[in-house]
């Protein structure tokens, strides 16, 4: 299996190589703000990408996570600091009144999306960027899904 590491430098200690985390794409959208009040007087939580991509996984997709874990290619106690640290960001936001920014964080896109079909088991892939598949290429079937 395929790893990155990103080494830290902290004075003169290097420490635990990171693993790089992968996630689906860059979300297409990155900043959410309460209604009504101007971005310059709000505060911001900010959510790494690698996080946002753990709520994704987990809460959107219903992936459990070990599941979700393998699929950004990091171990599953890794994944639930990461969900932990997002839904703690996300709630800050929400209950504080605060602006939600995603950015940064240790990760890398993926260059594929997956899908199956519901109805004849099939799994394929196809490229970021080229729209979400019509049907499936095997059966022809239209009920398709991430995954």
């Amino acid at each position: 299996m395929y790893y990155e590491y990103i080494f830290i430098i902290i004075g003169n200690e290097m420490t635990r190589p990171r693993l790089c985390r992968r996630v689906c794409c860059e979300p297409g959208v990155t900043y959410f703000k309460p209604a009504g009040i101007r971005r310059i007087d709000l505060e911001e939580s900010v959510l790494a990408v690698d996080e946002f991509e753990a709520v994704r996984l987990n809460d959107l997709e219903g992936l459990g996570q070990e599941t979700a874990a393998k699929r950004m290619r990091i171990s599953q106690p890794t994944f639930h600091r990461l969900l932990a640290s997002a839904r703690k960001g996300i709630a800050d936001a929400i209950v504080n009144g605060k602006a939600i920014r995603i950015e940064g964080g240790v990760y890398k896109a993926a260059g594929v999306r997956r899908f199956r079909c519901s109805e004849c088991i099939h799994k394929w892939e196809v490229p970021f960027g080229t729209g979400r598949p019509q049907g499936c290429p095997q059966c022809k079937g239209k009920n398709i899904q991430p995954g």
